[in-house]
């Protein structure tokens, strides 16, 4: 497994070190996101963002913070800042190193003077810790923290104004600030008693995010400092800065919740590690014993449908089965009706409530069927109704025994991109992955109910699997050999589209074994990537094998081309079905095409996207839930096929 190292010569070359980010969680909903050298590239990049309330919206309040040695009336910014076009200052010039674990640490160096800032998330509070070291100097030196301050939704970008209370209040050993009335204090204390805090109240106009702008945004915006801390310090002393919603009554309070938070952090040192680590930042615990999954860092919230994809292998795969349970229990409470709510909804995504059944099922193998039933047995057996039913006029069962959704408004698939109100891969019908999800939920609740007495359902659902299959493989099945994507009121549509390897790929299958080793054969020719499955032939005249552009161009390449991670899954498991251990070396390659991720873009962890042509650049979120829990979930089947190793 590889290890997870940086070039210590190339930080100082910004095409190296912007194209890195780094990432950290509390696990209740907020996380600091920036580059290696800590220059913001993009508007979600933050030392603090954070909820400050019980609704799902995240802010950023404190977006960067400027260090500065002083030494013999010189003064030397480490900071690294880019304003229309130009970096100004340019500290990470002083940078000699960075290291990931197990907190992210950069050493300067400035002369004879070496400076190490490590940078420290505390966990279940919305608090940053840095702690930096005077590790050597020669002469007096004293150490300066600006401040700059955002406060806005992450979403957005600030400007300067009137409004904006620039004052700064008197706190322990410290100042506490507030932008705006609606926001609460944001405190901002050192471990070292008697430092002083400038008053200095400014804005700082035109900071410049290249990558929100090369993504087709606005990508400028005005911040905010209320003054600055100096302190001098000596060779080998260290100051903690914290920042935080909540006062801390001491400096001694500060230097123990700093000790007491680096000595539980876990070292990412490989691959694997890694991974494990990025999977439970995705899972947090809001007010009100709810706990959810972010579907992926920094701009993504919670996503029904992302959520029970991604469930089992940022959580099973490590045997965190009670944070698997709690997620589903969330869902569960909030169902209305017979459905999940929000977005996890059969009206919002014709999936979504199908991968519930799923994510059960690699549940079932930690807890066993007894439990799974007594526990969910009722909301699958309501999920299944509901459908049978129609919800809200978009999905109904047919006679046939498929599932068929259609919206004018907006698209019920994971291909839900829209480009000016239309959508930009239509697949009003039957669809092919809805459709074995159906088949897939369908049995296996009549497996369960068979195995615990519940007659009645049986009774009333026995007869279902074998008239969907039936129906399923006379609409489907192409004479190509491969799977139509969707059937809808002008007939199967072929396009060579990865949602058929889900039929593939469950534990209940419609498709015959033949048109399983087609449609895996058809995959492998025109899908199959390093870094996932694209999401059409290259062969097709709408493929599109970049995502550079603005939002219209790429969203039009997401779902017209561009590699999903997440896919590669149900490859893996339908080769497995097919091939049996003579795969294993071909699902250890998949696996190690995504070592080297660990070491760019999201540092740690799996992108969102990947372009559809070499060199298969990341693209999208630089942390993406479904996609580390697939690739947790491909280790987790090569273990077991090498026997749990």
């Amino acid at each position: 497994m590889s290890a997870l190292t940086f070039d210590k010569s190339e930080l100082g070359n910004l095409e190296y070190s912007l194209q890195r980010e780094m990432l950290a969680t509390d696990r209740i909903g907020g996380y600091m996101s920036t580059t290696i050298v800590c220059c913001n590239t993009r508007r979600y990049h933050g030392l603090i963002v954070a909820p400050i309330d019980a609704g799902d919206s995240t802010y950023l309040l404190l977006s960067s913070l400027d260090e500065t040695i002083v030494q013999h009336d010189h003064s030397f910014n480490l900071a690294l800042h880019r304003y229309r076009g130009v970096y100004e200052p340019r500290g990470h010039k002083y940078i000699t190193d960075f290291e990931y674990t197990p907190t992210p640490t950069i050493t300067y160096r400035v002369g004879g003077v070496i400076l190490k800032k490590e940078m420290l998330w505390i966990h279940k509070r919305t608090q940053l810790m840095i702690r930096y070291t005077l590790v050597d100097a020669h002469s007096r030196t004293s150490l300066r923290l600006r401040p700059f301050l955002a406060f806005r939704d992450k979403h957005a970008l600030t400007r300067a104004n009137m409004q904006a209370d620039g004052h700064s209040y008197p706190a322990v050993n410290g100042v506490k600030c507030r932008l705006y009335d609606s926001f609460p204090w944001l405190y901002l204390q050192t471990s070292k008693p008697g430092v002083e805090f400038v008053p200095a109240p400014d804005w700082y106009y035109d900071f410049e995010y290249q990558q929100d702008i090369a993504r087709g945004y606005e990508g400028h915006e005005d911040l905010m400092t209320t003054g600055y801390f100096e302190t001098e310090l000596k060779k080998g002393e260290s100051i903690i800065f914290s920042a935080s919603l909540d006062e801390m009554g001491s400096t001694r309070t500060i230097e123990e919740m700093f000790e007491a938070s680096i000595a539980r952090r876990t070292h990412k040192i490989d691959f694997i590690s890694c991974l494990e680590h990025a999977a439970r930042q995705f899972v947090i615990r809001r007010p009100g014993d709810r706990t959810e999954v972010i579907a992926g860092y920094p701009w993504h919230g919670v996503l029904g449908r992302q959520t029970f994809v991604a469930l089992p292998g940022i959580t099973l795969a490590q045997d965190h089965k009670e944070d698997c349970i709690d997620v589903l229990d969330t869902c569960v409470r909030e169902m209305q009706e017979g459905m999940f709510a929000g977005s996890a909804s059969a009206a919002e995504a014709a999936d979504a409530p199908l991968w519930f059944f799923w994510t059960l099922q690699q549940l079932e193998k930690q807890l066993g069927g007894k439990k799974i039933w007594k526990r969910y047995g009722e909301a699958m057996k309501q999920v299944l109704h509901s459908y049978r039913q129609g919800v809200a006029g978009r999905v109904a069962v047919h006679d046939n025994g498929l599932v068929w959704a259609w919206s004018d408004e907006r698209p019920l698939t994971w291909m839900d991109s829209m480009i000016d109100g239309v959508a930009v891969t239509p697949r009003n019908g039957y669809q092919v992955e809805v459709n074995a999800l159906w088949y897939n939920a369908v049995c296996y609740t009549l497996r369960l109910a068979r195995e615990h007495g519940d007659k009645a359902f049986v009774k009333e659902w026995e007869g279902l699997p074998a008239h969907a299959a039936a129906s399923f493989n006379e609409l489907f099945c192409l004479r190509e050999g491969y799977l139509a994507d969707y059937v809808g009121p002008e007939g199967p549509n072929d396009d060579i589209r990865p949602n058929m390897i889900i039929a593939c790929g469950l534990d209940y299958k419609m498709p015959s074994i033949e048109t399983q080793i087609d449609v895996i054969r058809t995959v492998r020719q025109h899908l199959l990537t390093p870094k996932g499955l694209r999401t059409l032939s290259p062969r097709h005249p709408f493929y599109r094998g970049s995502q550079d552009g603005g939002p219209a161009e790429r969203d039009f390449a997401g779902k017209n081309g561009s590699v999903w991670p997440w896919l590669l899954e149900f490859y893996v498991k339908a080769c497995f079905d097919i091939d049996g251990g003579a795969f294993l070396r071909e699902a250890e390659g998949i696996l190690a095409a995504f070592e080297d991720e660990i070491q760019v873009y999201g540092i740690g962890s799996i992108a969102e996207v990947y372009d559809a042509d070499p060199p298969y650049s990341p693209r999208g979120a630089i942390s993406q839930a479904w996609s580390v829990g697939a690739v947790m979930d491909i280790y987790r089947m090569i273990r077991e096929r090498k026997g749990g190793k």
